[in-house]
């Protein structure tokens, strides 16, 4: 993979590059011991030079999604294997909620067991219609 990283531009609060350093933290638990990390961005005093900073240094991976389920989220890969930005929206576009995720897969993007269960069911209809059109042909 090749990732599109750049340099840490001089933040404003001097907070990036600590968040890095957890960051890299966080990578080695998941190596470790497979725990994942939530970081809530929201939570800590970032001012928007700082945000442009952290997008530069984490840079951008090779996956995203967009995802529609309760409102709109994206979620992008960055230019470190395991480490993930999540972004949720409000109706009006505006972010509301931004994490970064030290996982293997964020939990948004795994199915929930009742929607799998459910979609089962539709394609069990679904292939008894095709198949009561086909024997009727």
């Amino acid at each position: 993979m090749t990732a599109r990283i750049a340099p840490v531009p001089t933040p404003s609060t001097g907070n990036v590059l600590p968040l890095l350093n957890e960051i890299g933290h966080a990578l080695d638990r998941l190596l470790d011991s497979g725990t994942p990390t939530v970081i809530d961005l929201n939570r800590l005093p970032m001012a928007p030079q700082d945000s442009a900073a952290l997008d530069a240094a984490l840079g951008t991976g090779e996956v995203s999604a967009v995802i529609t389920a309760q409102g709109r989220s994206e979620v992008r890969e960055t230019g470190f294997p395991g480490v993930w930005r999540v972004t949720h929206f409000s109706e009006e576009g505006q972010p509301v909620a931004r994490f970064v995720e030290v996982t293997a897969l964020p939990d948004i993007l795994a199915a929930d067991p009742g929607d799998m269960a459910a979609g089962r069911a539709r394609l069990a209809r679904h292939l008894d219609l095709l198949r009561r059109t086909e024997a009727s042909r």
